[in-house]
């Protein structure tokens, strides 16, 4: 059995070492080093893997696909202030509210609403089970034109600046 002698060099402080090692000791050094670099080499290849599966499976951030329909209970749009300047919204039927025309009871709706930038609601279209209606909002309040086309008598109702109305029903 003989006796290996070493001359190393520290890599951090440059001092020369003389080291003796039986043959066993060296050869299993030498082992247990390529172990260490062959478990290296083999979990950068699966590293290398794994991100070419992610790239490669990976879908576009943007889709050219336009979606076939938009599901909601309503909608709103805001402006650049974060003001709501437009809404679509499904309301319940109220039967206790009271109508202007005087009936007690208001039916399950849906509303569009266009908002101009003081909150205001300049244009309203409207729809229910008993019929629909359209309001159109002037510059100046309460003038405004109303159809209604609720029931089986419709109506048109203009109102001016002063609120000044004028009724035009269709008599049975």
């Amino acid at each position: 059995m003989g006796i290996n002698i070493r001359l190393e060099i520290d890599s951090y402080t440059g001092v020369q070492k003389q080291t003796q090692s039986s043959p066993g000791t060296a050869s299993k050094r030498n082992e247990a080093v390529m172990k260490s670099q062959r478990f290296v080499v083999g979990l950068t290849v699966l590293n290398l893997l794994i991100l070419a599966y992610t790239l490669f499976r990976a879908s576009p951030a943007v889709s050219a696909e336009i979606a076939p329909m938009l599901r909601g209970r309503g909608l709103e749009i805001v402006d650049d202030q974060g003001r709501v300047r437009a809404m679509i919204k499904v309301f319940p039927p109220d039967p206790t509210a009271k109508m202007p025309d005087g009936t007690t009871g208001y039916p399950e709706s849906v509303l569009l609403r266009l908002i101009n930038s003081k909150g205001a609601p300049n244009v309203k279209i409207g729809a229910s089970e008993d019929g629909s209606g359209i309001s159109l909002v002037g510059e100046s309040n309460p003038a405004h034109v109303q159809i209604l086309a609720r029931g089986a008598s419709p109506t048109l109702k203009l109102v001016n600046k002063d609120g000044r109305e004028q009724l035009i029903k269709v008599e049975k």
